[in-house]
């Protein structure tokens, strides 16, 4: 997934699971949100491009030896900080980026679906090219526009649809929730906020 699915995906699961307990989200558990579901790619991604010390981007941060205690630690810690709204958007956010990559890999029929969530016990392969942070993500990006210029305008339609759907309906819901999380940030961002 890319990390816009990824935020997609946490934001509409943690959105619906506090509308069933008759709530909307709000502000700084939203921002936790945020950087939770992008937090596994943020370790392997960089640990595998840049510092090459795995030969995929899917180790650590993404197992589930590793992010089912977190998760768990997390939500205990805020529980007992009395801050249990931050540790259930933490786990929300980073569980639902392992299971996103694991639905994904299955819908797009990836033979090492399940691999990636469990290192140590399952290491990958090493990429079929050596490519630097930089190089992969240009290749993707590339990848991405010859895929627009070769293939026909439905096929196009399908793709955006696929990609780009799911994000603009969280985007929407994030608006019918009162876009949660702006007004604390520019408050973060801002000096003497």
């Amino acid at each position: 997934m890319w990390p816009w699915g990824h935020a997609a995906f946490g934001y509409l699961l943690y959105s619906f699971g506090a509308r069933l307990f008759g709530r909307t989200p709000n502000g700084y558990p939203v921002i936790v949100l945020g950087i939770a579901t992008q937090l596994p790619d943020l370790v392997d991604k960089t640990l595998s491009w840049v510092f090459e010390l795995f030969p995929q981007g899917y180790s650590v941060a993404h197992s589930v030896f590793v992010a089912v205690p977190l998760g768990i630690i997390v939500l205990a810690l805020a529980v007992w900080r009395r801050r249990a709204e931050y540790g259930l958007a933490f786990l929300v956010g980073y569980w639902s980026h392992v299971v996103g990559d694991v639905v994904f890999g299955l819908l797009s029929g990836n033979p090492y679906t399940f691999a990636r969530v469990l290192w140590p016990v399952v290491t990958l392969p090493p990429y079929s090219t050596d490519l630097s942070g930089l190089a992969r993500v240009q290749a993707y990006v590339i990848s991405f526009i010859n895929f627009f210029a070769d293939e026909g305008l439905i096929a196009v339609v399908v793709l955006l649809a696929v990609y780009f759907g799911p994000v603009l309906f969280a985007f929407i819901v994030w608006l019918v929730d009162g876009a949660p999380g702006v007004a604390e940030l520019r408050r973060l961002t801002t000096p003497n906020g």
